[in-house]
This record gives C-alpha cells, sequence and structure tokens, in this order.
C-alpha cells in the first residue's frame, strides 16, 4: 500500500491504522443497510442531508470524477475521508468491483452510532 504515489489532492488520507479502522465501520454499515456505494449516490446522500461521513478512494482514475465530493461535503459539515485502495472499499462494501466513493447513511437507533462518531472525531484531527 504505501509503496505507490497518492494524488496529492487526495487530503485527508487515512494512515493504515484508521483505514482499517474505517473499512471495518463501512463493512458493518453495508450489513445494517446503512451504506450507499458509488460517487452518484454519495452525492444524493450529502444532497438529502442523511450522509454521516464519506469514503472516498485515492486511487480512483482518473480522480476528478469524485472531486466534487469534497467540496459538497464541506458545504453540508459532513466529515469525509481517502483511503488508498478503491479495491479494498469495494470489498467493505461487500462487492466485488472497485468502489471509488460510499458514504455511511444516518440511523437514529442504530448499533453504528457510538463507532461512527469515534471515527468522525479521528477523522477531524486529521483536518486541523
Amino acid at each position: 500500500m504505501a509503496g505507490e504515489a497518492v494524488n496529492p489532492k487526495s487530503y485527508p488520507l487515512a494512515d493504515d491504522q484508521l483505514t482499517i479502522t474505517i473499512l471495518d465501520i463501512v463493512q458493518q454499515a453495508a450489513n445494517y443497510k446503512q451504506l450507499k456505494k458509488g460517487a452518484n449516490e454519495a452525492t444524493k446522500t450529502l444532497n438529502r442531508g442523511i450522509a454521516e461521513f464519506v469514503v472516498l478512494a485515492a486511487d480512483a482514475e482518473p480522480l476528478d470524477i469524485i472531486l466534487h465530493l469534497p467540496l459538497l461535503a464541506e458545504d453540508k459539515n459532513v466529515p469525509y475521508i481517502f483511503v488508498p485502495n478503491a479495491k479494498a472499499l469495494g470489498r467493505a462494501c461487500g462487492v466485488a468491483r472497485p468502489v471509488i466513493a460510499c458514504s455511511v447513511t444516518s440511523n437514529e437507533g442504530g448499533q453504528l452510532k457510538a463507532q461512527i462518531q469515534q471515527l468522525k472525531e479521528g477523522i477531524e484531527k486529521l483536518l486541523i
């Protein structure tokens, strides 16, 4: 993972430990049906105000196809983070294809509430 050059536009980029945590939460969100996969779906959740946080793949080719999401997320005050690998994100989402963007949606009585809150704080620390 560490050998490849990552596009400098993909900021903030999760380190290895945070990436594992993010992919774990994404996988659980998929099990609880709190996950929207793909750039278009992530955009919709942001516009509707139901996104808890957005995960983007730093190795999306070309990266420009997902660079509207950080702007929209900042606009809506939703944390976002890049993970190094689209294939790993796809596996965490429970699909065989690479996924370049996904968003975890809110669910008031959800079992993931505490984990999502912890992850949001971790992402915000990276942005400072």
